[in-house]
């Protein structure tokens, strides 16, 4: 059994989720790809695979084979890329997860940018906001926001957002604007819940400790374009990340109430699997991204009050996707700081 082979038709199976699909990715017959993986369970003496007629799942043991597999033949590619110029490019598909609030208003605006710098890149670009499952998943790397966890994944820090409270004029005109953090309870919010099914805590930094508060919720919802709805709306208080509400803050359609007091700040970073050597491709992207995120004065710990954010005061999508440079600088983000296992 030619056991390089085997790892690669094993990743097929797992990426493309059927033995059918991995046969074309790798222009074997439907059948030598069957007799392989049944050949490598037979040989490793486990399973790997479980199946039913409708899908393909990993084993926990095939979750660790694909863990190890991806990381092996990802090696084999970089070695060859050294000493081929045309595999040298960043080449292949490559599947990303991000939240929907930076995919429509970050990423896919500027995907143009990257097609022009990696055209032989296919991205394959998923849209939530629960936390998938890298391996389970078959997914290159993905954005998050928040603290992390998850200590099997390398974490690359790309940005840190603001944070605001805010109301719809609708909503502060019957119910008034809280004057103290003690008003919230007299307020119903609309809570964002996180994959736990918890929703999110609210926090505020006082006298430059963080500091938690109960507000009493009106609804909840799991993605953050439908929390800006709901708080546009005048449906509730929402906290919610600043990128997000500038522009509605701009026009008037919210009002940032208790801003002496501001939220946590909310760091963003990009996580892929652990791997000695990273795929072109992988760092093509995180590279690309990272760079993106710089541009961004909303996406390096800035708010409206910021030079380069005024100067765009006029074109709120603009001011968010702002080329001013120097701004990353001002702020001394740690854009070029390495990657961290977590």
């Amino acid at each position: 059994m030619d056991r390089f082979q085997a790892m690669q038709v094993f990743v097929g199976v797992v990426e493309t989720n059927s033995f059918t699909r991995a046969a074309d990715r790798l222009a074997l017959p439907r059948t030598t790809v069957t007799t392989i993986i049944q050949n490598l369970e037979r040989h490793l003496g486990v399973r790997l695979l479980n199946r039913t007629t409708r899908r393909i799942s990993l084993t926990p043991d095939g979750a660790a084979y694909y863990r190890h597999s991806t990381r092996i033949l990802a090696e084999v590619e970089e070695t060859e890329a050294c000493l081929q110029d045309a595999a040298s490019r960043p080449q292949g598909r490559l599947r990303v997860d991000v939240p929907p609030s930076i995919g429509h208003q970050i990423l896919l605006p500027s995907l143009c940018e990257f097609h022009t710098q990696y055209p032989d890149v296919e991205l394959v670009i998923g849209l939530g906001d629960r936390h998938v499952d890298l391996v389970q998943d078959a997914v290159d790397c993905v954005i998050r926001y928040g603290q992390l966890e998850d200590s099997s994944l390398v974490a690359r820090r790309i940005g840190i957002v603001q944070a605001a409270t805010c109301a719809a004029p609708a909503y502060i005109e019957r119910h008034g604007v809280p004057q103290r953090l003690e008003d919230l309870q007299d307020h119903h919010a609309v809570h964002y819940f996180c994959a736990s099914g918890r929703n999110c805590a609210w926090d505020f930094i006082v006298e430059g400790e963080e500091r938690q508060v109960d507000v009493p919720g009106i609804v909840s919802v799991n993605d953050w374009l439908a929390h800006l709805k709901c708080g546009v709306q005048g449906f509730g208080l929402i906290q919610t990340q600043r990128f997000l509400a500038l522009p509605h803050l701009l026009n008037g359609e919210l009002v940032e109430v208790l801003p002496q007091w501001k939220p946590s700040p909310i760091p963003i970073s990009l996580l892929y699997l652990q791997s000695r050597q990273l795929s072109p491709k992988v760092r093509a992207f995180s590279d690309w991204v990272a760079a993106l995120f710089a541009r961004c004065p909303l996406l390096n710990g800035g708010d409206e009050n910021d030079p380069a954010v005024q100067a765009c005061h006029r074109q709120p999508e603009a001011a968010i996707l702002s080329s001013e440079a120097d701004h990353a600088v001002r702020r001394n983000t740690p854009m070029d700081a390495p990657d961290l296992v977590m």
